[in-house]
């Protein structure tokens, strides 16, 4: 993704032992310049990937919240912004537990959406064997777009229009999970904003300046499913949060264009 957009890439290897400071930076005493010098932290580029993000520790998953709510970061009471764009792409094993720590609230409802890839089709993997054949596609992967025409994508995106029937279809999804009998936290404004700003991005991607109701439904789980947090009953039944949202979709009108 950094390279087909031209950008700066870095990758975190989270561990139990993992610093903050190894996130964010530190300041060092230079002794050539007699003074204290800035080294920058992986989190300083504009495309971030956490790998393992639950094998690092609840200190060092907060030192990323900064960074992915206000794009900035502060070091030693210096506040210094991110390159933009700035994306933060977290992997999760959802196998693995011993040696993992859980992501808080806070920090879950940071991510814009969460994705599952899960196993690739025959097919699919039959088309990853032969373009892996006999070199890494990576290796002679082309620049796409810039950095500045992302920016500019991103601009053309909060142009795209939501009519006021939508916006209150979006906010009957988000204001459901905070009133369902099996979610113990429900969807939060920043989950609402996140779910408007999803869909004005996946219309214009779909070459329209206008946001449909079947945007926000389609939207809907990869946005928020992460968010929620289920009571116990809900867990002793085994329910998801995905079935959950599923329900509370079924259970809401979609708003239709009206008859003149």
């Amino acid at each position: 993704m950094a390279r087909s957009i031209g950008c700066s890439f870095s990758r975190i290897q989270c561990t139990p032992d993992l610093l903050p400071s190894a996130v964010t930076g530190i300041y060092f005493f230079d002794q050539k310049k007699s003074d204290f010098v800035f080294r920058a932290g992986p989190v300083m580029s504009n495309i971030v990937l956490v790998d393992e993000i639950t094998r690092a520790t609840p200190r060092t998953q907060s030192s990323l919240l900064e960074s992915m709510e206000e794009r900035q970061v502060t070091v030693d009471g210096t506040t210094m912004p991110l390159p933009r764009p700035s994306l933060v792409i977290a992997t999760q094993n959802p196998v693995e537990l011993q040696g993992t720590f859980p992501l808080p609230e806070a920090q879950l409802d940071r991510f814009l959406l969460r994705l599952e890839i899960g196993y690739p089709s025959r097919e699919e993997e039959d088309a990853m064997l032969l373009r892996f054949e006999k070199a890494s596609p990576l290796d002679s992967l082309a620049e796409v777009a810039t950095a500045d025409e992302v920016l500019r994508l991103k601009g053309l995106a909060q142009e795209v229009y939501v009519e006021q029937s939508v916006r209150t279809y979006l906010l009957e999804i988000t204001g459901r999970t905070r009133t369902h009998p099996s979610v113990q936290l429900g969807a939060s404004p920043r989950a609402s904003l996140a779910l408007y700003k999803c869909a004005q991005a996946y219309a214009l991607a779909k070459g329209r300046d206008y946001v449909l109701p079947d945007d926000i439904k389609k939207l809907a789980v990869p946005v928020l499913a992460h968010r929620l947090t289920l009571n116990t009953e809900a867990y002793f039944h085994k329910r998801s949060k995905e079935k959950v949202l599923e329900e509370i979709l079924g259970s809401i009108g979609i708003p239709l264009e009206e008859q003149t």
